[in-house]
């Protein structure tokens, strides 16, 4: 039980230490905090749809799209707003990953932060040799990376982009002017933000004058972050945010930490580049049986996410999927699970020993396409037997042993997720982050000196803590400078193999969670032949190489039973993704949002 409870405050947070002892758990699942559940009926459009987190910024998509925009533009106005209503997620100071699709071609945009020139692999490791806990590692300068989320959609827009750069900055600059109204989610995650209260920025901008975090409903005006990105509009990102005044109040903000400081330095911020990275596809089902469809060719996005990789290791374990055998009542049934949790395991071994930064970490056997193998994959699967495993051991894909050590487990945060489709049949998979909620809790005005501003990430801490084992072996995510740290961000595009028709647009938030949430979309869409709001509603459920994790109170307490039966650790929590996707349905499309979340789909 010890080994259980400590395995599960490294994997999924501190909060939930609480959680393996009697009575019931109480605390929130970590990485994401839960906020409730409102039903969602899903979306049915003809021509276009945004799928979003925040009905605000879904706006902003749409009015984007009526005004002539393709499915980028309506995506970075989105993000943009985004920014504003709902920084615990995402927003200029963070990054994202985009896979966008023109009709012909298919892209994969990486603006994903990096480590400081000035940082060295023990980054997190304390005078007295030990690695900083995540709380002590998230809070302040230390984790804050080189920002890229701007630096990428604007590279993306001068490739893809049909309206003017500064059109699409005209709804975040109005909203942040005229104020939003504080919602539900974000009004719950303030009061959890102690780090915000002490930083100056934040404290002003987020709470009252009694340090309270401003209620749900209140209008909240941003006239700093309105200031920054009417700049970026103006002059470009490279001028107006990664060099001059905005990004040297960063950097003051960031080595003047007074608790925790950090290394991003002026020539860190002009020095960034996104990259345009070559989209890893993979046909999958197309070994189902007779009559049960072509199957599906998924497209997501390669190292340095873990994303796409893991998310395919587990599908292409698990045999073709019938509803009448694995479901009872609409939900899954104990056998397929317990397949499912184990596949897990195995894919999930890999991906700690095997997946980083490709600039740094070579690919097995010098090519990524040898973890989805079919042979290996094969063989990896022989390994599922009708108990659990327990912790699994990576394999050796094309025989290639690592040098490597595998990254121990340590939380991941979370993101947003954003879905287009436009009346081409254009499209968008975009997922955002600034790590944890809130970042690294501090709040840069600018330099501007007005009310409110952007949080800074703390995207560091999704390097390893541990840059070593305990025989010196490196792990491959240890941090270095300018390095990307490994992510589990799995923005996908789903496309018919027989003629190229686009199918799908889907992604999440949720930390390496993230994975779990794309596969259960897939699964359940292709498999059970659900539409992507019923896929959505199913419940969570995942394993990382440890206990197995489900949603709590929605699967029958026999199926749990009968996991614990096979021999599984099990822990029953509230486990929120926040899934938006968006699916070829009826001619036309049909697009769904979670009902953990506050987002919607909205369309023509």
């Amino acid at each position: 039980m010890r080994l259980f409870v400590k395995w599960l405050a490294l994997a999924l947070g501190p909060a939930l230490l609480l959680a393996c002892a009697s009575p019931p758990p109480l605390a929130p699942a970590q990485p994401e905090a839960a906020s409730g559940w409102t039903a969602k009926p899903g979306w049915a459009t003809r021509h276009f749809a945004v799928a979003a987190a925040n009905p605000q910024a879904v706006e902003a998509g749409y009015r984007i799209l009526k005004a002539g925009g393709n499915a980028l533009d309506a995506a970075i106005a989105t993000q943009l707003v985004l920014a504003l209503v709902e920084p615990q997620s995402s927003g200029i100071g963070g990054g994202a990953f985009l896979m966008h699709w023109d009709g012909r071609n298919l892209s994969a945009w990486d603006g994903r932060e990096t480590a400081p020139a000035a940082v060295d692999e023990r980054l997190f490791i304390k005078p007295d040799g030990r690695p900083m806990s995540m709380g002590e590692a998230v809070v302040g300068g230390r984790a804050v990376g080189t920002p890229g989320v701007l630096a990428m959609l604007e590279a993306a827009h001068r490739r893809h982009g049909r309206l003017p750069w500064a059109r699409l900055f005209e709804p975040a600059i109005a909203l942040s002017e005229q104020g939003f109204e504080v919602g539900a989610r974000m009004h719950l995650l303030l009061g959890g933000a102690s780090g915000l209260r002490r930083d100056a920025v934040a404290a002003r901008y987020f709470f009252d004058a009694d340090g309270k975090p401003w209620p749900q409903g209140q209008r909240l005006r941003n006239p700093a972050l309105a200031e920054v990105l009417r700049r970026i509009a103006a002059e470009g990102s490279e001028q107006a945010f990664y060099r001059g005044s905005v990004a040297r109040d960063m950097v003051r903000r960031v080595r003047g930490h007074a608790g925790n400081p950090g290394l991003l330095s002026e020539a860190d911020l002009a020095a960034y580049r996104p990259r345009e990275r070559q989209p890893l596809c993979t046909d999958w089902r197309r070994d189902a049986p007779a009559g049960a469809g072509p199957g599906w060719r998924v497209c997501g996005f390669p190292p340095p996410s873990s994303g796409h990789l893991t998310v395919m290791q587990i599908l292409a374990m698990l045999p073709p999927g019938d509803a009448a055998r694995d479901l009872q009542d609409g939900k899954p049934r104990a056998a397929w699970l317990h397949r499912y949790l184990e596949a897990s395991r195995l894919a999930f071994a890999d991906r700690a020993q095997y997946i980083a930064d490709p600039d740094f970490v070579d690919a097995p056997a010098g090519d990524w396409a040898s973890l989805l193998d079919p042979d290996y994959l094969h063989q990896r699967a022989a390994l599922i037997g009708p108990r659990s495993m327990g912790e699994a051991q990576a394999g050796t894909p094309r025989q290639a042993r690592s040098a490597h050590a595998p990254q121990a487990a340590q939380v991941e945060h979370g993101t947003s997720h954003i879905s287009v489709i436009d009346g081409e049949g254009h499209a968008v998979a975009l997922t955002t982050t600034v790590e944890a909620a809130f970042g690294a809790q501090i709040m840069s005005d600018g330099g501007t000196g007005l009310v409110g501003g952007f949080v800074l990430n703390n995207q560091l801490t999704d390097f390893s803590m541990l840059p070593r084992d305990a025989q010196g072996r490196p792990v491959a995510n240890r941090v270095e400078p300018g390095k990307r740290p490994r992510s589990s961000m799995s923005p996908t595009l789903v496309f018919d193999p027989r003629d190229g028709r686009l199918l799908m647009s889907l992604g999440s938030p949720g930390g390496q969670a993230i994975i779990h949430f794309v596969a259960k979309t897939l699964l359940a869409t292709q498999d059970w032949g659900m539409d992507v709001q019923s896929a959505i509603n199913l419940p969570n459920v995942g394993n990382f190489n440890g206990p197995s994790v489900l949603e709590r109170g929605l699967l029958p307490p026999a199926t749990v039973q009968g996991l614990r039966a096979l021999g599984h650790q099990v822990i029953e929590l509230d486990f929120p993704s926040g899934l938006q996707a968006i699916e070829r349905r009826g001619g036309g499309w049909f697009g769904g949002a979670d009902p953990r979340r506050e987002g919607i789909v909205k369309g023509d």
